[in-house]
């Protein structure tokens, strides 16, 4: 039964019926096109409505009348039926479509015209405002999709040539023009250019990048021509899997949409054979039994029982919650993820990038007098240059252009530690004390009080000294932690980082319960531990160490389109700007549709029930029925689409 809003990418294998989506209708036609079935029946019906009840004349009998009302009928039943058809054909028998079309049918069949084509005028036209809410709720994605332009200009032997994005190879050389948008992931070439970085994280303030920073696919660039050299391939680059996750989210449905679905399927034959048996079963029982009389009835129960109000709102309501997310800079893999964060009992986070900037600078260097302090700076700088860590970006910064004299062999990244290579035949060690733990390294330094992250180094054997490295707080991260609060939601920081440093942090947030020195399998069974307690555990990380704890958790949300591709991937929630505050929202919007979906159903089965009741005394005649399905459909598709509106900051 979801044919009535199938929100489905079109790659993915219908085996639940017939694929039925009105968006694709509605966004090739105008509104006049859309009613214009709508409106000839609409006119049709009122002329021989009044030609029945209002104007005296001899002619409007008989089969004049009947074909009269087929023209009337057939603009909007025509398409119903063969939708129907189609259904029928695809193995989904007891679809909405069959449903209006026995409705209807039968209708004519006792000779009451012009209830049969009202019941297809109304449920048209419900049709038709369905698809254009459908169309509503894809606007935000849509707009991300037309973020990434077809063609770019590249320099070939210095001269500009416009070529396909998709054919552009790495290494080539885009040249950008103020106000185009970039088509691949690249480094930036020119010294320094301004970019509105919208389409990845929702935000349009300007974004100064420098010579040799990344800049990706969907940034605008806003001031003087740039030239920027091909990192990743078109089908690879950060919006592409952006735009992937988007247009994937809606094949992961909520269980609440899985449950109507399956509730349809069942229901929908068990009405029409109720029908069936209001229509021959009275013969038995009734003394005055008349075949056109129970006929009707049944027509009406049919008409009341549609489900078309469920089976096109909460679709809808879901995939609103998903717009109304990537309207906002959050991309949802699937409408699950929204009813699993409407119940988040606890959030643990990373810190690093997560929480704090992630923006390292190096504060002091502490050797011992026994080293050359700038020759072991050189060869840190070189071995950090095999990271992609923060941490390693602001040594870069701090000791300068690295050294290329120097050669590493045996480089080896050794996972919540550090980084270790062998200079000379000698071995160098760089990462926290851990690491000097690990390696039997001796030294004598009381390291705990220290309010900074510490970078150990250890050379030959012997320990060398450390430098100290400060982050900042976010600036809304404080905010964060506070709507979290206000949410009933538990913090928990769990972080790789020293434990002083971590309580230092945690402590400034007002963050419950903090963990440092953690290897990623700490983190894992730390989450492992508050699952063990039936908590429902969000984790917000950045690296690619969290991933592992990412998959784990019941929502794995990643921060940042400028994260780590390998946490992206493995999350189920994707922070597109590194805004700690879109947690909160996220956790809202999951709440919003929820709520929105439970009103919608609550709606439909009341107004059902009731009209139900009526129809079964013989108080609900046809019109009342049409006009208490279609009624409750439009109310439960205006209620699903308030959630595109609503602000969420």
């Amino acid at each position: 039964m979801e044919e009535c809003c199938s929100t489905k990418p079109k790659k993915e294998h219908s085996h639940e019926g017939h694929d039925h989506d009105h968006s694709h209708e509605v966004q090739d036609k105008s509104t006049l096109q859309l009613f214009l079935p709508a409106i000839i029946s609409f006119v049709l019906l009122l002329i021989g409505i009044t030609f029945d009840n209002f104007v005296e004349n001899t002619w409007f009998n008989g089969w004049i009348r009947l074909v009269w009302y087929l023209i009337a009928y057939i603009p909007v039943g025509i398409p119903v039926l063969k939708e129907a058809f189609e259904s029928i054909t695809n193995g989904d028998v007891f679809s909405e479509f069959f449903l209006m079309g026995i409705a209807t049918i039968g209708a004519f069949a006792i000779g009451e015209y012009p209830e049969g084509v009202a019941v297809m005028l109304f449920y048209s036209v419900g049709e038709v405002f369905q698809g254009m809410a459908v169309t509503k709720a894809k606007s935000n994605i849509k707009s991300l999709l037309d973020q990434r332009p077809d063609e770019v200009t590249i320099l070939e032997n210095g001269i500009p040539k416009v070529v396909k994005a998709e054919k552009v190879n790495i290494n080539d050389i885009i040249q950008l023009k103020s106000g185009e948008k970039l088509g691949l992931d690249g480094e930036l070439l020119s010294e320094k250019a301004s970019f509105n970085t919208s389409a990845l994280t929702g935000e349009s303030k300007p974004d100064t990048k420098s010579k040799g920073e990344t800049v990706l696919a969907g940034m605008i660039n806003l001031n003087t021509v740039s030239q920027v050299k091909v990192t990743t391939a078109y089908q690879d680059s950060k919006l592409s899997k952006i735009l992937e996750m988007v247009q994937n989210a809606t094949s992961q449905k909520a269980p609440t949409e899985l449950f109507i679905r399956k509730f349809a399927k069942i229901y929908t034959p068990i009405v029409v054979f109720l029908a069936i048996g209001i229509t021959l079963l009275p013969y038995f029982f009734v003394d005055d039994y008349q075949f056109k009389a129970w006929l009707y009835k049944a027509l009406v129960f049919l008409v009341i029982s549609c489900p078309c109000a469920l089976v096109i709102s909460i679709p809808l309501g879901y995939f609103g919650g998903i717009g109304a997310g990537s309207r906002n800079g959050i991309l949802f893999k699937g409408s699950n993820f929204l009813d699993v964060l409407a119940n988040i009992q606890n959030v643990v986070m990373d810190k690093t990038g997560t929480m704090t900037e992630g923006v390292f600078k190096v504060q002091e260097v502490n050797f011992g007098n026994e080293f050359n302090k700038e020759e072991i700076l050189k060869q840190v700088n070189v071995l950090e240059s095999q990271s992609t860590h923060p941490v390693a970006t602001a040594i870069h910064q701090f000791v300068g252009e690295i050294d290329h004299s120097i050669q590493l062999e045996n480089v080896e990244e050794i996972a919540g530690h550090g980084l270790k290579a062998t200079i000379n035949e000698k071995e160098l060690l760089v990462g926290n004390f851990k690491l000097m733990d690990k390696f039997n390294i001796s030294y004598d330094l009381q390291t705990e009080n220290i309010v900074y992250t510490l970078i150990a180094v250890a050379y030959d054997k012997k320990f060398v000294g450390y430098l100290t490295i400060a982050d900042s707080i976010k600036e809304d991260a404080n905010l964060t932690i506070d709507k979290l609060r206000g949410l009933n939601v538990k913090t928990t920081m769990l972080s790789g980082d020293k434990t002083s440093v971590v309580q230092f942090v945690a402590n400034e947030l007002g963050i419950q319960n903090a963990f440092g020195d953690l290897l990623p399998e700490d983190k894992v069974n730390k989450v492992k531990e508050l699952k063990a307690k039936n908590q429902t555990v969000a984790f917000v990380g950045d690296g690619v160490n969290d991933a592992p704890v990412v998959a784990l958790s019941d929502v794995g949300i990643a921060m940042g389109g400028l994260g780590s591709d390998a946490t992206i991937e493995t999350a189920d929630v994707v922070i597109q700007d590194d805004q700690p505050s879109k947690i909160p929202m996220a956790i809202n919007i999951g709440k919003q549709t929820k709520k929105i979906v439970w009103q919608n159903i609550i709606l439909a089965f009341a107004v059902k029930a009731i009209v139900l009741v009526l129809g079964a005394g013989g108080l609900a005649t046809m019109w009342e029925a049409v006009f208490a399905d279609v009624g409750v459909a439009l109310l439960a598709i205006l209620n699903a689409v308030r959630i595109q509106r609503m602000k969420f900051n």
